[in-house]
């Protein structure tokens, strides 16, 4: 599945489209940044790292039919960030395996002006009305207020707590809504 097959999917705001070769180095400067990685992985990716990424995101793609998207403000075409699902196979307890992850990071110049809550109810309702999961989780670092407060606006709720990669992750699970005219 080339980028141009995987959905473009726009808001108001936003658009949300599949990762492309072009897309590297503006990935690779948000991923490199101190603030993006702070309640992630603490640690700016590498050149490698973010490759690795990129071949991971368009393969969920090509293997899952579904993955994440980079989202650009529809105004002027910056990068605001990356939305989506992905099923990473974590090595972490409880174990994530029978649901769909979803995942966002967002661009410092982005923070505080509804982006992330667009882009994730955007990519929620493609997943509810194309894939229909069963259940849907999200793991978040117990100290990034932020990223709470946007899964919380898209339906999440704290399930537990987990341990992943020897830090303590905040679990928390959605239940998909129907697609509108689905019983």
């Amino acid at each position: 599945m080339s980028a141009t097959t995987i959905p473009t999917v726009e808001t108001e705001r936003l658009v949300l489209s599949g990762h492309r070769l072009e897309d590297f180095e503006e990935c690779l400067a948000m991923w490199a940044d101190p603030a993006v990685v702070r309640h992630i992985s603490g640690k700016p990716s590498t050149r490698e790292e973010m490759w690795a990424r990129l071949l991971r995101y368009v393969g969920h793609w090509q293997l899952l039919g579904y993955g994440f998207w980079v989202v650009r403000e529809k105004a002027t075409g910056r990068l605001v960030g990356e939305v989506g699902l992905g099923d990473f196979h974590r090595d972490m307890q409880p174990s994530l395996d029978s649901a769909f992850e979803a995942g966002w990071v967002l661009a410092p110049w982005s923070h505080g002006k509804g982006y992330a809550t667009e882009a994730v109810r955007a990519a929620l309702a493609w997943a509810d009305a194309h894939l229909r999961p069963a259940r849907m989780a999200c793991i978040i670092a117990p100290e990034n207020v932020a990223s709470i407060r946007v899964a919380e606006k898209c339906g999440f709720r704290q399930t537990g707590q987990g341990v992943y990669k020897g830090e303590p992750s905040l679990m928390f699970e959605r239940v998909s809504q129907p697609a509108p005219g689905a019983r």
